[in-house]
C-alpha cells in the first residue's frame, strides 16, 4: 500500500463523526423536523420540510461545531419577504433561537453539545430559473448529489478532501474564508473520480481560468464565459452548477485561497504526511518569543464588532485587519501577520514588524507655489526630485506607540468600519 493511501486511510477514520453524535444529532434533527411539520399543519401554511446539507448527503466529517440545515420549503404562492416571518410564527419564542439576518432572515437553534441546527425559509421551485435567493437550490443541490454519487469511494474521498480543506483554512465559501464550499467539493471530488486526483488536478492549473462543467451544459469555454455574468467569473476556477447553468458554484473562492490550497496540494503530493490533515494552532507566545529573539517587534490586537455574528461579523473584522495591515505597512515592514475569528462578534489579529528607516512623503510640483509652501510648513526634511517637492520622516516610534496614536486619530474611520472596541496587547 502507498504511502498516502495509508494516510487516507487513516484520515477516513479519524474525519467520520462519531456513533453516538450522528445518533444525537439524527434523534434530534428528526424530533424537531416532526414539531415543525406539526405545526405547519397546525397554521394551515402550504409548506414542507426536507434535511439538506452533508448530513442529508452523508458526507459529513467530524469538527468541533456540528451545524444541519433544515429547509421549510413554501409554496411560490407566499410572497418572498413574507416567509421568514412565516418561519419565526412557526418555530415560536425561545431563548435558544438566534436570528440569523440577510437576504432572508434565518433562525438557528442551539441544542448544546456543539450542535446546533439552522431553519432556512426557501421557495419550492421546480426550475432554478425561479429561485429567488440561492438557497432556494439547496434542494436540488442534495437531489443531484444523491442521485449521482452512489460510490462509497466517492463519498469517503469526499470527508477527506474536506478534512484537507478545513484543517488547512479553505473550507468555506463564506466572505471571511473564500474558500471550497461543501457542495464545491462534492462536485469536485465526483468529477474528478477521487480526493487524490482531484488534488493533482488542480495543483497543474495555471494562470489561465479553468471551467469545470459536469453536465457539459454549454459545447464550449468561450460559450460559458460569454453566458455567465460577469461577478461569477473571478474565481480561478468556473464550477458550472449541473442544477443551473447560469451560476458559478465556486464563485466565492478567491485568488488568494486557492493559491495557497493549490501549494498545499503540492507539498502533500510530494511528501503526504497527517500534518496536511491536523489544524494547524497558532502559538502566539512562540511567535512573540521568535520575534524577541530575532529583534523584531510584536503587537497582539483583539477587535469586536457590532455586526452579527458570523458571515457578516467576520468578512469586517477581516477587512478591518487588512486595512491596518496596510496602515502598519507605510512605517514598518510587516515579517509576519495572523488573523483568528472566534465566530462570534471578535478577532484576534497579530504583526510582528521592523521599523523602517524612514518615510518618504510625495509633495507637490515646484510650480504649484501655494501648495508648495503648505506642504513645508507640514514636513521638516525637504527635498526636491524631478521638479516635484518630497519629505523625509524618520520612523522613531515604536510599532505600539503606533497602534495607539492611530486609534485615537482614527477614531471616526474605526466606527465607520463598525469596529466598536480595539484592545492592545504586546
Amino acid at each position: 500500500m502507498k504511502k498516502s493511501d495509508k494516510i487516507l486511510k487513516e484520515v477516513l477514520e479519524k474525519s467520520k463523526p462519531s456513533k453516538e453524535d450522528l445518533e444525537y444529532i439524527k434523534d434530534n434533527v428528526k424530533l424537531f423536523s416532526k414539531n415543525i411539520d406539526k405545526n405547519l399543519k397546525k397554521l394551515n401554511i402550504d409548506a414542507e420540510i426536507f434535511v439538506g446539507g452533508s448530513f442529508a448527503k452523508g458526507t459529513v466529517i467530524k469538527k468541533d461545531n456540528y451545524d444541519v440545515d433544515v429547509f421549510i420549503r413554501y409554496n411560490k404562492k407566499y410572497k418572498n419577504d413574507e416567509i421568514s416571518a412565516l418561519t419565526k410564527k412557526i418555530l415560536g419564542e425561545s431563548k435558544n433561537i438566534l436570528v440569523i439576518h440577510g437576504s432572508r432572515d434565518y433562525f438557528r437553534i442551539n441544542y448544546g453539545k456543539n450542535f446546533f441546527i439552522e431553519l432556512i425559509p426557501v421557495k419550492k421551485i421546480k426550475n432554478p430559473k425561479e429561485y429567488e435567493n440561492i438557497t432556494d437550490l439547496s434542494y436540488l443541490h442534495v437531489k443531484y448529489i444523491n442521485k449521482n454519487i452512489k460510490s462509497q469511494k466517492i463519498l469517503d474521498d469526499i470527508k477527506i478532501a474536506k478534512a484537507f480543506c478545513y484543517a488547512n483554512g479553505c473550507y468555506g465559501a463564506e466572505s471571511y474564508i473564500h474558500g471550497f464550499s461543501g457542495y464545491s467539493l462534492e462536485l469536485l471530488v465526483y468529477y474528478y473520480k477521487g480526493f487524490m486526483k482531484f488534488i493533482k488536478a488542480i495543483s497543474k492549473i495555471g494562470k489561465e481560468k479553468q471551467i469545470v462543467d459536469i453536465e457539459k451544459q454549454f459545447p464550449n469555454k468561450k460559450n460559458a464565459l460569454m453566458d455567465l455574468n460577469s461577478s461569477k467569473l473571478n474565481s480561478p476556477i468556473i464550477l458550472i452548477d449541473p442544477t443551473y447553468k447560469q451560476r458559478n458554484a465556486l464563485a466565492a473562492l478567491s485568488q488568494e485561497t486557492f493559491e495557497k490550497f493549490q501549494k498545499t496540494c503540492r507539498k502533500f503530493i510530494k511528501n503526504p504526511s497527517m500534518k496536511y490533515f491536523e489544524v494547524k494552532k497558532v502559538n502566539i507566545e512562540k511567535i512573540k518569543e521568535n520575534s524577541q529573539k530575532k529583534g523584531r517587534e510584536f503587537i497582539l490586537i483583539e477587535a469586536s464588532t457590532n455586526k452579527q455574528e458570523g458571515d457578516v461579523a467576520g468578512s469586517k473584522l477581516l477587512k478591518f485587519h487588512n486595512y491596518i495591515g496596510k496602515e502598519i505597512g507605510k512605517f514598518f515592514i510587516v515579517k509576519n501577520k495572523g488573523f483568528d475569528y472566534n465566530g462570534e462578534k471578535s478577532a484576534i489579529y497579530f504583526f510582528v514588524a521592523e521599523k523602517k528607516k524612514e518615510r518618504i512623503y510625495s509633495g507637490p510640483f515646484l510650480n504649484n507655489a501655494e501648495n508648495c509652501a503648505n506642504f513645508k510648513k507640514e514636513h521638516k526634511d525637504i527635498y526636491e526630485k524631478k521638479d516635484r517637492l518630497y519629505a523625509r520622516e524618520k520612523i522613531n516610534f515604536s510599532l505600539k506607540e503606533f497602534i495607539e496614536k492611530w486609534k485615537i486619530k482614527n477614531a471616526r474611520i474605526i466606527s465607520e468600519m463598525y469596529i466598536e472596541n480595539l484592545k492592545i496587547y504586546t
